[in-house]
């Protein structure tokens, strides 16, 4: 397999520089030894080893998943850990670090348009440093000296991997009901009880240690999220100069047999429930981050790096299928034109039936309207680190009421996208002889994790669309208005879909008012997801718009980027208008509906 088979690299240059000018991130302290050549660089090694070490492992992952061996451990084919290995020897891991942990400082969009490569190419395979990254930027942000020295620094470097563990059986998504308890001890660590679920990339035998972000209960903590701590626990203990003893009492209880996504284990974990550890005491040992009691707070900084970075994965899960797809049509060839009336002459390629036609532009609007997304709030993070006080504050507001999106609606539609690359291929799509079933049942795994897309419409709505008095959905707004502003001022086609736009824009700043009129947030949660999908594909428009107002020429890029915005406004945004008026009855369907009826 190519990179070309993964992701468009002409579309990942148009969105980083004709759109969104990534050159000019060079210009700002943190990233001043870099220019587009370290930055084309890195894309070129990225294409290259995720073409060659990952995706020729994706089926072997799929096929023979995790399991537990004789002696109690992780087996996984030894592809795995050599294209991991490929992975840490290119020194992705450190890329956005700084020379402190001997990294690049790379811009974090750069870096997500690279690891985008790797996602495409085996989605299980990269979710060990997807979550490794985020731990230890967490663990940079909010630990001590001393945590980011032991704990992440082997992170960054590529010799271990981290979890977060929030989940438990009892609790799921309702974290203010975990259990897992930690007591204090006299030398300043904690001893962890308890047990958690879903943990991804929980235990294997890839790297010489695991350093579990743990959410847990202090003794006298107060009952729901505010008495939530977060604790470094590692799989092996770490000694004060760093080196590894050992076996924390964290044991790996069962693995999770899952429909796709295999590559990656998911786990079972009982914390405290084995021999003591060293000193006497029982229990996992762990450290605080941070404060007792702003341990949400904390994971969140890491929660959000990967809910942004999980809607990536769902986009390059849904633009690999599309490119698979519209291989298959051109290649493809089956019926003759509608009309044809000589039954003699040649079948023709299906690309050229426009049913055939519709499927592809829908995915290709999907796909890059949801790539386009996720660069847009790679680069609101690279803002919000290197930018004066105001560019800082605005980005930080925009990607709070941006991440629910940018987590959701790739991880719906994008996974519709690969729905039609199954449909595209017929009969032999729903066969293992392609590639695109498996992506199919890998992306379905990215409306559940790191926040389900009922938990993410009741953040977008129930949080940060009010929060600060309505300050980031006024900012939304505000950018948005932006947008259509300069398409009416161009005129044409892009004047024409502002004039669409903006009854949508404002739909969604009237409808927000609506529901919360009267501050019931029963009634106003009650459709929240349906908030969710509509504020999404008035942002996508959004997103569309940007991409028309950048493109330029008359080439069959250009022409393809016209297509998918047309597509877009003519067959998705008209899509918000029933789903507003819905929304804006306050309809009481689900909220007043006896579950006895429901059989």
């Amino acid at each position: 397999m190519t990179s070309s088979q993964l992701l468009s690299r002409r579309d990942l240059d148009f969105l980083l520089y004709e759109w969104l000018g990534t050159e000019g991130l060079a210009a700002r302290a943190p990233f001043a030894e870099h220019s587009r050549d370290t930055f084309d660089a890195m894309l070129d090694l990225a294409g290259e080893i995720a073409a060659e070490r990952f995706a020729p492992i994706n089926k072997l992952l799929d096929a023979e998943e995790p399991r537990i061996g004789p002696d109690g451990r992780v087996v996984h084919p030894a592809g795995l850990a050599e294209a991991l290995r490929a992975y840490t020897d290119s020194g992705m891991p450190s890329a956005t670090f700084g020379p402190e942990f001997g990294g690049m400082r790379v811009p974090f969009t750069v870096a997500q348009a690279a690891f985008a490569y790797f996602q495409a190419a085996s989605v299980g395979a990269s979710a060990y440093p997807l979550l490794a990254s985020a731990g230890a930027n967490l663990l940079v942000a909010h630990g001590t000296a001393d945590q980011i020295e032991r704990f992440a620094r082997p992170i960054i470097e590529g010799r271990w991997y981290g979890t977060m563990c929030l989940s438990e059986p009892q609790a799921g998504s309702s974290l203010g009901d975990i259990t897992t308890r930690a007591v204090p001890q006299d030398d300043g660590t904690y001893r962890l009880f308890g047990t958690k679920m879903w943990i991804s990339g929980g235990d294997h035998g890839l790297s010489e240690n695991i350093v579990h972000l743990v959410l847990a209960r202090t003794p006298d903590a107060p009952a729901g999220v505010k008495g939530i701590s977060l604790f470094i626990v590692p799989k092996v203990l770490v000694g004060p100069d760093g080196s590894l003893g050992e076996r924390n009492d964290v044991a790996l209880a069962g693995l999770n047999h899952k429909m796709g996504y295999r590559g990656t284990t998911n786990t079972l974990l009982n914390f405290g429930e084995g021999q003591a550890t060293p000193g006497g005491a029982a229990g996992a040992v762990g450290h605080l981050v941070g404060e007792e009691g702003r341990g949400l707070a904390c994971m969140f900084h890491m929660m959000n790096e990967a809910r942004v970075t999980v809607g990536l994965g769902a986009v390059a899960l849904g633009y690999t299928g599309y490119l698979h797809a519209l291989a298959y049509a051109r290649e493809r060839t089956q019926g003759r034109p509608a009309g044809g009336k000589d039954a003699s002459a040649p079948m023709v390629p299906i690309i050229d039936h426009p049913d055939v036609r519709r499927m592809l532009l829908a995915q290709k609007a999907y796909v890059e309207g949801g790539l386009a997304l996720s660069l847009y709030c790679a680069r609101l993070i690279d803002d919000r680190a290197s930018g004066d006080e105001a560019a800082r504050r605005r980005a930080h507001d925009l990607l709070e009421v941006l991440t629910p999106i940018a987590k959701s609606w790739p991880s719906q539609w994008c996974l519709t996208a690969n729905d039609l690359a199954i449909q595209v291929h017929g009969g032999y799509g729903y066969t293992r002889d392609y590639a695109v079933e498996q992506f199919y049942r890998d992306n379905r795994l990215n409306p559940i994790h790191e926040g389900t897309h009922g938990v993410q419409g009741l953040d977008l709505l129930g949080r940060k669309v009010v929060a600060g008095s309505g300050a980031g959905l006024r900012l939304l707004v505000e950018t948005l208005r932006a947008t259509t502003g300069r398409a009416r001022a161009a005129g044409g086609e892009a004047a024409a879909y502002a004039g669409l736009l903006d009854p949508a824009i404002d739909r969604l700043a009237e409808v927000t008012g609506v529901l919360w009129a009267d501050g019931d947030p029963a009634v106003a949660l009650a459709n929240a997801s349906v908030y969710l999908e509509a504020a999404g594909h008035v942002v996508v428009a959004w997103i569309w718009l940007e991409q028309l107002l950048a493109v330029s020429g008359n080439d069959a890029f250009a022409e393809g980027k016209r297509a998918a915005a047309r597509y877009f406004f003519l067959y998705e945004l008209p899509k918000t208008s029933p789903q507003f008026d819905l929304l804006a009855a306050r309809d009481r369907t689900t909220l007043d509906l006896d579950p006895a009826v429901l059989g």
